[in-house]
């Protein structure tokens, strides 16, 4: 089982500088609780499956597939609108470190978060001066509390 070793970070507006082409995704969330988050992902026309388990520290276990678009399509479209959640995700290279920049739409239009995958977690992190602050540990901030209808605060201008 692989597992996901990451860091997250709300960006200011400065890092859309350095966005060039973004994938559109839409993810709905079919089931989270305190141990499982489950989802459907469309990532321009690819369509996975993902189970995580809950976070420690900045790890948590990961399965992602994919499915066939059309089987993928149908569960998307089961998901409630207050489930799913619309980002462009960009990739920004950094001191030799690639970023995920996730700048979202909808509801949520204003919030940029950017996150970095770590081999391990104790590997040092050069933040890029677009960074404002860290958000690893907020729940506020995850993508399945998102789709909720939270609403945290945007990214400062």
């Amino acid at each position: 089982m692989a597992v996901e070793i990451e860091r997250k970070f709300i960006a200011g507006p400065a890092v859309l500088a350095h966005c060039r082409s973004g994938t559109p995704l839409v993810q709905g969330y079919l089931f989270t609780d305190d141990a499982n988050t489950i989802r459907i992902r469309q990532a321009g026309e690819r369509m996975l499956v993902t189970w995580k388990s809950p976070r420690r520290g900045t790890s948590r276990e990961e399965v992602e597939f994919a499915v066939p678009p059309a089987d993928g399509a149908v569960l998307l479209a089961r998901v409630p609108a207050n489930r799913r959640l619309e980002k462009t995700r960009f990739r920004v290279e950094h001191a030799g470190a690639t970023w995920d920049v996730d700048v979202f739409g909808g509801a949520l239009a204003g919030l940029i978060l950017a996150e970095i995958e770590l081999a391990r977690e104790d590997q040092p992190v050069v933040l890029p001066p677009w960074v404002q602050r860290e958000v690893t540990g907020d729940p506020r901030y995850r993508n399945s509390r998102l789709a909720g209808g939270a609403r945290p605060e945007r990214s400062a201008a």
